[in-house]
């Protein structure tokens, strides 16, 4: 159960509002404008309000993916979270709870500050995530599928080692004789675009080995970041490519085509991706799992631990290990 905190009389002087509109900003009634209902609950939350007491047991749980939240971006099309839905739905149902989730456009409505739930899951909570914010207020039991950016005492969350992760990658690349690896990363805010550009970093200051980053963007199929890398003299082009999201592995072989590089004669690519298409191209890619499965059941298992009596911290998830599937594209021939 949440602990005293601001009143609705204190969300009222800060907001300079009357109580009532307190009152119907957070319960979602009243004839209220959509920016005061908004303001309101936005004071409450910044106030750390969490007088709404945990009420009856749903037995639902939801889910929702934050780390883009308000853009229309259609995330069940990744392998990744589509594996991950899959596997947090069966680990809910088995454990008698229905699992809800939301499209990523709604992830800056304030239903969040409604939606009747006993509990949700975050998948990729950015800085400042206005998501966070409303279930705190709520004292709403909250788990994440990756490190939150600011995690407070008692947050629970399950995650990848993303520094062995990326040094496993790293190093099989050096030991396939690359010597000018690039990381197709930097487009994120969430942790794990950070914890592996931090890894990244660090492993080429300790090799002498210039640090190579190319901007991913979802929106660029043919992988045209690329050109004016791949059109450096064969000393100062990269002989590999790390990439960090899932479509970054087909924007390297569109650019390297489109430059005359042989994959992997004259480039070398691992792409972190759960998309068994990489499997069976022509060449096949070399990719790392995050193992969704696995980060799916412990979440679930982590969250039904809080929401049930007695509400106890659950022991923190130990870190879910990757699996790196070498293939022909980081192989020499």
């Amino acid at each position: 159960m949440p602990g005293p905190g601001p009143t609705i009389a204190d969300i009222a002087r800060a907001a300079e509002v009357s109580t009532a509109t307190v009152s119907h900003a957070l319960t979602g009634t009243g004839r209220l404008g959509d920016s005061t209902r908004r303001r309101v609950r936005e004071v409450a939350a910044a106030l750390g309000y969490s007088a709404a007491r945990r009420g009856p047991r749903t037995r639902n749980l939801g889910l929702a993916v934050t780390t883009y939240a308000g853009s229309a971006w259609n995330f069940v099309e990744i392998a990744y979270f589509s594996r991950l839905l899959t596997a947090a739905t069966a680990a809910a149902h088995a454990r008698g709870y229905a699992l809800t989730v939301l499209p990523a456009e709604r992830g800056a409505e304030p239903l969040w500050h409604t939606l009747a739930v006993d509990g949700m899951l975050l998948l990729d909570s950015p800085a400042g995530d206005p998501v966070l914010a409303a279930l705190r207020a709520r004292g709403l039991p909250v788990v994440f599928d990756g490190r939150p950016p600011d995690p407070r005492p008692g947050d629970v969350w399950v995650d990848n080692d993303h520094e062995a992760a990326t040094r496993e990658v790293l190093d099989h690349l050096a030991g396939a004789g690359a010597r000018r690896i690039a990381l197709h990363a930097a487009y994120g805010r969430e942790h794990y675009t950070e914890a592996v550009g931090a890894a990244y970093r660090r492993w080429c200051a300790e090799r002498g080995m210039p640090a190579v980053v190319v901007p991913f963007d979802p929106e660029d199929a043919a992988g045209h970041a690329f050109d004016s890398v791949f059109a450096a003299p064969p000393g100062r082009r990269p002989d590999a490519v790390h990439c960090v999201y899932d479509p970054g592995g087909r924007q390297v072989l569109a650019a390297a085509a489109r430059h005359g590089l042989r994959v992997p004669g004259e480039l070398l690519l691992v792409c972190a991706s759960e998309d068994p298409g990489y499997g069976v191209g022509e060449p096949a890619v070399t990719t790392l799992s995050l193992e969704p499965e696995l980060l799916a059941e412990r979440a679930v298992a982590a969250l039904v631990a809080l929401v049930e009596p007695p509400h106890a911290a659950p022991t923190p998830p130990a870190p879910v290990p990757t699996t790196l599937t070498p293939r022909t594209s980081s192989q020499r021939p």
